[in-house]
């Protein structure tokens, strides 16, 4: 008899410890998301996300593409925006930097590295994603899979009836979806951290989508929606019959010669959280830059077409230029966020200060991975500080000279 009893006592402590783990990660998830935005640090913990939530996993290229090393630069010792002179050491130390990389005409310039940072480690990009998503539509495009002229709904009935049902994809790609859509990261009763809170609670993303009403025309106000994002998510998955991470994987992943894994957060149904959801490092975050900066040429190969390039990184219309879009002075392209001025710059921004910015005129890629703890706490400049990101990113170009 105490045979049978131990081994059923043991099996019952088996089942207790597993659901003890399997419990302690939704906690940490929902704490983690709990977290955001109201000043909490956030650099012990963006750099091991997949510990926390459930992922998908792109794996390292078999032929991996490693960055040369140049001539090491220094940083300038200060730079301007808005009138407000800074050091450019304390604005990185004061935004919580976990990795700077500056690369020109594909060397290594300027490589460091702090807090919980480091070249192996994967940071959250928050909404340097939709850049990767809208990659892969454009890969799709150049297959023949998806045309950005059709309507959304011809790739996804299920949206017929919510926001989408009168946008063309490019709309969607523009942030122009017409979707009535509240983004703003101080505000608990947010879209975007309803949006969030599936990650944390649990729930269905593809669900989510459909839910949202329309305000405006598609196709004539820039207005700034994750949910946009995850839907190019759902359009991707529909159109090419694979998931975001398998896809991704083989035409951009493995292609670009990506050294470490990259990790999507998924939700219940391991559906990719397309807006914010990818995590990578450093340099692998640098080689999309230099994809675009390449003209979607990459080691003898075509990648992306080069039409792709220049839709995703032009204003293409009037209500996507510099100065019209609500929260900064940045224009849009396809998933790309365009400033004013005559070098033709562009960059993926994700919140807490993660960049990936392109100059061409100046052959320049340059990465900013951060957890800027002021983020979100209010929805200004003077917290969130990306204008001045900006300002620090084109001050350290200014040592390369323009075409």
């Amino acid at each position: 008899m105490k045979k049978p009893l131990i081994i059923g006592l043991s099996v019952t402590l088996l089942v207790l410890i597993a659901a003890g783990l399997y419990f302690k990660r939704d906690i940490q998830r929902a704490h983690f998301v709990a977290s955001l935005f109201n000043g909490q640090e956030q650099y012990q913990t963006f750099g091991r996300l997949a510990e926390i939530f459930p992922v998908s996993t792109m794996s390292p290229s078999p032929t991996p593409y490693t960055f040369a090393k140049g001539t090491e630069i220094t940083l300038p010792e200060h730079f301007s925006y808005d009138g407000i002179r800074y050091s450019s050491e304390q604005f990185i130390s004061d935004t919580d930097t976990s990795a700077l990389l500056v690369i020109h005409q594909g060397n290594i310039r300027f490589e460091r590295y702090w807090l919980s940072g480091g070249p192996d480690v994967n940071w959250l990009s928050m909404s340097v994603a939709k850049s990767f998503i809208a990659t892969g539509i454009g890969i799709a495009v150049g297959e023949g899979s998806i045309d950005v002229q059709k309507p959304i709904i011809d790739y996804l009935p299920s949206l017929k009836g919510s926001a989408y049902d009168q946008a063309t994809v490019e709309h969607v790609l523009q942030m122009s979806s017409g979707a009535a859509w509240n983004e703003d990261y101080s505000n608990p009763d947010s879209d975007v951290l309803r949006l969030g809170r599936i990650m944390a609670m649990g729930g269905s993303l593809d669900e989510f989508v459909p839910s949202l009403i329309s305000e405006n025309t598609p196709g004539t106000v820039n207005h700034y929606n994750s949910a946009d994002t995850q839907a190019l998510g759902m359009l991707l998955a529909a159109a090419t019959g694979r998931s975001v991470t398998d896809y991704l994987q083989e035409k951009v992943w493995q292609p670009l010669g990506m050294n470490s894994p990259g990790y999507w957060l998924i939700d219940d149904f391991n559906v990719e959280m397309a807006f914010a959801g990818l995590n990578a490092t450093a340099r692998d975050y640098a080689k999309l830059g230099e994809l675009y900066r390449l003209n979607g040429l990459w080691q003898g190969k075509q990648l992306l077409s080069p039409q792709w390039i220049e839709k995703s990184t032009t204003v293409q219309a009037p209500h996507l230029r510099p100065g019209i879009h609500e929260l900064f002075p940045l224009g849009y392209g396809y998933q790309w966020w365009i400033p004013e001025g005559k070098e033709g710059e562009y960059s993926a921004i994700g919140v807490y200060n993660q960049f990936i910015y392109v100059n061409p005129s100046r052959d320049l890629v340059i990465v900013k991975l951060s957890a800027n703890s002021e983020y979100g706490t209010t929805e200004g400049e003077a917290s969130n500080k990306e204008m001045a990101t900006f300002e620090l990113l084109r001050a350290i170009g200014q040592q390369f000279p323009a075409n």
